[in-house]
């Protein structure tokens, strides 16, 4: 029986890097015994983002209430858990919009080749998180497809217009209808939600259990 997951994030998600690259070391080791499907699902923690975007610090303080020293802590912690899971977190002094990035993932779930949307979410949360690249600049994001190996011409095209505009805005209300209001959210089989970017033993352990349950 294959699995289905739906992998509900935001490229400006920073726990979404570590979840992901956790969930695919839990795949990694259960891939001989449990086929799965992985798609990735669109959620934008700030919809309303200006396209020059926010200073991360300023942002995050006004978003959460955080002090420097508590911002300070939680992005040791990011990057103790990145390290643990093989992601590289650098400094981010700025947070854009993600969704014409979305519409691109969008894009590549239904044209691009096997497997080129994750290699495109990939490509996307190091440009963002790693290398602080703008996600939302419409030049770092069709060097990200030529580099996925996606069609540039066709990326260029979507990017003028407002293709897959309506789909991703549906796409993102189901998953909120569906109560998804924090991310990384990874729901299996359409039933089963792990929320969070838990260690791979944790979705390891899941995916065996399910998996036993038929």
């Amino acid at each position: 029986m294959t699995l289905k997951i739906d992998f509900v994030s935001d490229v400006a998600c920073p726990w979404c890097a570590v979840g992901l690259h956790s969930l695919q070391t839990a795949l990694a080791r259960v891939s001989a015994e449990i086929p799965v499907e992985l798609h990735f699902q669109p959620f934008e923690l700030n919809p309303a983002m200006p396209p020059e975007g926010e200073d991360t610090l300023q942002h995050l303080a006004k978003k959460y209430g955080m002090s420097l020293a508590q911002l300070a802590q939680a992005r040791e912690t990011l990057r103790q858990r990145g390290a643990e899971v093989g992601f590289t977190f650098g400094e981010r002094p700025r947070i854009w919009n993600t969704f014409d990035a979305h519409r691109l993932l969008h894009w590549a779930a239904l044209e691009g080749p096997p497997n080129s949307q994750r290699q495109l979410k990939l490509a996307l949360l190091e440009a963002y998180h790693t290398h602080a690249q703008n996600p939302g600049a419409h030049d770092v994001l069709l060097r990200l497809t030529a580099q996925v190996g996606l069609d540039v011409e066709r990326a260029s095209g979507i990017l003028a217009s407002n293709e897959f505009s309506e789909a991703v805005r549906e796409r993102e209300r189901f998953w909120q209808q569906q109560g998804i209001h924090s991310v990384p959210a990874i729901v299996i089989n359409d039933r089963h939600l792990i929320s969070g970017g838990q260690p791979p033993e944790v979705f390891e352990q899941a995916l065996r259990q399910i998996a036993a349950q038929g």
